[in-house]
């Protein structure tokens, strides 16, 4: 069977670089498959969630090139999780508990005081039907709470190997809360069973939950998926990742001009035994991703990496690719070819490309660092049409007349020619700026 996978981001901020990783990871695996890629918006939070943060979602998604095959909203399958937990309850594995969070915090103080886990205690089971009606009488409304059988649960994941959870050490989870409104685990263990999702591949914060959601799928007769428990994304200093904070959102990275390839190399490549490089293609990435070679360790990255990838994407970009977005940039449609193999090899960011137009197409302030080289250049300027070899003759008929050679030949013309001690080959530039702009230039005229 195909494999399907999601990603399930809960609407609540925008997405950071850290998200991108699952995501990612979750594309990739299905991209080698021949799988598909369920998005799923967890938008139970009612008071966060928002349709502009929904829409968010799917435009960062987009921008790294993720194209979901199916999208999935759990707002819109509360029946579903109604049926689940009925059944549950039926089964007597969901249980109603009557405690307010203030007794809970003495339970769990008086248990550490003494030494004890600060875990549930299961005292709502010992209550009678008198005494449960009695505190419903007083206008207690309870939460509910899955009873987990106290066991270890094991699994062979997909990073980890060979994992497991020992479900006796954990608190029995409140599933359903006293308004109704359904926590994460419930829905989540639900949807990827009713939607047939076979591979789980999420951050290693996840692993305990997976150890309770297999019970939980268990109990409800359902299939479980495979499970893939990867690490997860810090700052270089070890520091998390906050959504609601904007740390690196992909927002503001594709903002500051980042190309979508070097955040996935960063975000993928980071913390796996595959050597941090630029990828260009999300075909390419996922030949190189193994789930099985990512490192138990955190992943720390350095978000100036970004910057040398960003500039090695750029170098090795063909004209074919930037072409839409030098247009937008402004860049006329005769020139935009031969000045971006020109100008490239010199971008950090595409956006810079304008910059070396204005260098083409001026006006710039020349500057004469040595009158002796530019007065010879202009005497020896050569006619055009300039081709890949005018350069080349011309730099040597100023050499044969005036003896310089080397930075001494070179660095004045640059000057004359840009304004600027560093730049494309002039090679390439010289046909661009024209024979009418150079002599001027060359002359100490602005251009």
């Amino acid at each position: 069977m195909a494999p399907l996978v999601r990603f399930a981001p809960s609407p609540t901020g925008f997405l950071h670089i850290g998200n991108a990783r699952p995501a990612l990871l979750n594309a990739l695996f299905a991209r080698a498959n021949g799988g598909r890629f369920l998005l799923r918006l967890d938008d139970t939070d009612r008071e966060r969630s928002t349709e502009a943060f929904a829409k968010a979602i799917e435009t960062d998604l987009a921008w790294l090139g993720i194209v979901p095959d199916l999208r999935a909203r759990q707002s819109d399958r509360t029946a579903v999780y109604d049926d689940a937990a009925d059944k549950l309850k039926a089964l007597g594995r969901l249980y109603p508990c009557y405690e307010t969070p203030e007794e809970l915090e003495r339970r769990r103080k008086r248990q550490l005081g003494r030494g004890l886990p600060p875990i549930y205690d299961r005292a709502a089971l010992a209550l009678s039907d008198n005494e449960r009606a009695a505190m419903e009488a007083e206008g207690r409304i309870p939460h509910w709470r899955f009873k987990l059988e106290p066991r270890a649960v094991a699994w062979d994941d997909l990073v980890r190997g060979t994992a497991h959870v020992d479900c006796a050490s954990l608190s029995d989870p409140v599933l359903v809360r006293a308004d109704g409104s359904y926590l994460y685990t419930l829905p989540s263990v639900v949807d990827d069973a009713d939607l047939g999702v076979t591979h789980v591949i999420r951050g290693e914060d996840h692993v305990t939950n997976t150890g309770v959601q297999v019970q939980i799928f268990e109990a409800l007769g359902a299939a479980l998926p495979v499970f893939g428990h990867h690490n997860l994304l810090t700052t270089a200093d070890g520091e998390g990742l906050s959504k609601r904070l904007g740390h690196l959102s992909l927002r503001s990275l594709r903002e500051a001009g980042y190309e979508p390839a070097a955040v996935r190399s960063l975000a993928v490549l980071t913390g796996s035994a595959e050597a941090v490089r630029a990828v260009a293609t999300m075909d390419a990435l996922a030949e190189l991703v193994n789930l099985a070679h990512i490192s138990r360790a955190p992943a720390k990255f350095d978000p100036h990496e970004l910057d040398g990838l960003n500039a090695r994407i750029l170098h090795e970009m063909p004209f074919a690719e930037a072409a839409e977005r030098l247009d937008a940039l402004g860049i006329p449609a005769g020139i935009a070819e031969p000045l971006w193999l020109a100008a490239r090899a010199n971008l950090h960011r595409i956006a810079e490309i304008r910059d070396w137009w204005q260098v083409v197409a001026g006006p710039v302030a020349p500057v004469i660092a040595d009158a002796v080289v530019t007065d010879a250049a202009l005497a020896t300027l050569p006619p055009q049409p300039y081709g890949p070899e005018t350069w080349k003759a011309w730099t040597t008929a100023i050499r044969e007349r005036t003896g310089a050679k080397g930075k001494a030949l070179f660095m004045p013309l640059r000057l004359a020619l840009t304004g600027l001690e560093h730049g494309p080959d002039l090679a390439a530039l010289l046909p661009l700026i024209g024979r009418d702009r150079a002599a001027r230039r060359l002359a100490g005229e602005a251009a």
